[in-house]
C-alpha cells in the first residue's frame, strides 16, 4: 500500500502543479540570513539545547548547529528558532 500510495502523490503533484512540500509531505525550511530558520511539515522535536537543534522529518532528520538558540514558536507542524546558525545537515535514516 506503500509504494502505491507514493505513486499517486507523485502522480498528483506532477499533474496539479502542486508545491512538493504539499504534495509529497516534504519540508519547508525558510533561512533569515543565519539568525533565523522556520521549518514547516516536521514530524516532532528530537533534541534542542543553546548549540544544537535537531528535528524528524517524514524522510530522515534535519540538525542545526550553532549557538544562542531559542525556540520562538513551537506548533504541531512548525518551528521558529532563533541564534547563530553556523551549520544545517540533513540526515538520512
Amino acid at each position: 500500500m506503500g509504494k502505491w500510495h507514493q505513486r499517486v502523490k507523485t502522480w498528483v503533484w506532477n499533474n496539479m502543479d502542486l508545491p512538493a512540500d504539499v504534495a509529497l509531505d516534504f519540508p519547508r525550511i525558510t533561512m533569515i540570513g543565519k539568525l533565523h530558520i522556520y521549518i514547516e511539515n516536521h514530524k516532532g522535536l528530537l533534541a534542542f539545547s543553546d548549540k544544537e537543534f535537531r528535528i524528524l522529518l517524514k524522510q530522515g532528520q534535519l540538525m542545526v548547529k550553532g549557538n544562542s538558540f531559542v525556540i520562538k514558536t513551537i506548533l504541531p507542524e512548525e518551528i521558529l528558532l532563533e541564534g547563530n546558525i553556523e551549520h544545517v545537515f540533513f540526515i538520512d535514516d
